[in-house]
């Protein structure tokens, strides 16, 4: 099938790699710098170049990036030609969107990690009727490993705001339990074998492990600055609902002094750092 393909960062370049892999004829492009060389895909100059797909699928940073691909890249798009919105954008973009333009809008934002997109594990929450979902799932299956219709246009994106907010409170749970385990004379390491095989032992403490204890080895996943963005997201979608959510709320301002003290571009876990930075602690 021939896919265009817009947006090529830290998650799409492995994602639309996944799909060419998979046998898929690829049209590539990206509205910031030439990221270079995909092999097996084609990266077009601009945005109109991907409408000679019947499918595009972006997978852009925010939600203005994304209007602009959509309003100004792709108008030229034939009748019956379907968007798939994978970027975290919020649920009020995407309505919008499918209210408003002539093409076929659905989101499927996802949920995982970089490395988890090189190995097509990430799971997708798709925003659609049952008859685009039918039609989209054999392409996203290329790309991960579950994919789930959770309701119409825009349903996904609010289910990945949700998502992201439980890892905000999550990390910060983690970088704060370390603290009360410092601060009981504990060896971290020692005190993580046991958070790990605990009740509070999720599938995300496991695997956030080196992130918390060894940073400098561990790379990064998800940045401060992209998690603190989307719990902001959240945080506008319950305020609208008149919802009050005081851990969300201090998960983003932590999140905010992680940002403030330069840590935007470091991996989540590095709340661990802003708490210790809060607390005139010595960052390890």
């Amino acid at each position: 099938m021939l896919i265009g393909f817009a947006g090529l960062g830290r998650m799409g370049r492995p994602m639309a790699a996944n799909l060419a892999r998979a046998g898929h004829t690829i049209l590539a492009y990206d509205p910031g710098p030439n990221k270079g060389v995909l092999e097996g895909i084609t990266v077009v100059g601009s945005a109109v170049e991907l409408t000679e797909a019947s499918l595009t699928i972006s997978m852009l940073p925010d939600g203005a990036t994304t209007r602009a691909l959509v309003v100004e890249g792709l108008t030229g798009a034939a009748d019956g030609h379907l968007h798939v919105v994978m970027g975290t954008v919020g649920p009020e973009v995407v309505r919008e969107m499918a209210g408003a333009e002539r093409m076929d809008i659905i989101d499927a934002p996802v949920s995982g990690s970089v490395s988890m997109a090189e190995t097509a594990t990430i799971t997708t929450m798709v925003g659609g009727t049952a008859k685009q979902f039918e039609r989209i799932r054999p392409v996203l299956a290329a790309m991960t490993s579950a994919q789930f219709h959770t309701g119409p246009a825009g349903s996904g994106s609010a289910a990945k705001l949700a998502v992201n907010a439980v890892l905000a409170a999550l990390s910060q749970g983690i970088a704060e339990g370390l603290l009360i385990a410092e601060a009981g004379d504990l060896d971290l390491k020692v005190f993580y074998d046991v958070l790990r095989n605990s009740a509070a032992g999720a599938p995300y403490v496991g695997y956030k492990e080196q992130a918390f204890l060894s940073p400098g080895a561990a790379g990064v996943a998800a940045p401060v600055s992209l998690i603190r963005k989307d719990l902001g997201l959240a945080l506008d979608l319950a305020h609208r609902q008149q919802l009050s959510l005081p851990g969300a709320e201090a998960a983003y301002m932590v999140l905010g002094d992680a940002t403030e003290a330069g840590l935007g571009d470091e991996d989540m876990a590095q709340v661990l750092a802003a708490l210790r930075l809060r607390n005139a602690l010595p960052i390890s």
